[in-house]
């Protein structure tokens, strides 16, 4: 959604436009507020209104993050496996 609003920014401008256009958007202070903006709309989506979603969010994400974390170790694990090494 926001790559589809961006391109709806720039999709009028000249090609020598764009990097002033984007250069403030990677600014520290600009992706501090944007993260800021971000979770404020969570915390009065969620927080606010007392639902479950904000746990779910936390059980999944652990879940997935210890899967990643596990990944390499696995992957080298099969590939050693298939190797014939015992």
């Amino acid at each position: 959604m926001a790559l589809r609003n961006l391109y709806k920014e720039i999709k009028g401008m000249k090609v020598k436009e764009v990097p002033a256009h984007l250069k403030p958007m990677l600014s520290i202070d600009y992706a501090k507020n944007a993260i800021r903006k971000g979770l404020d709309n969570y915390h009065a989506k969620y927080i606010e209104t007392s639902s479950i979603d904000p746990l779910l969010h936390v059980c999944f994400g652990g879940m997935i993050f210890s899967y990643l974390v596990a990944l390499p170790e696995e992957r080298r694990h099969l590939e050693h496996k298939q190797h014939g090494g015992h």
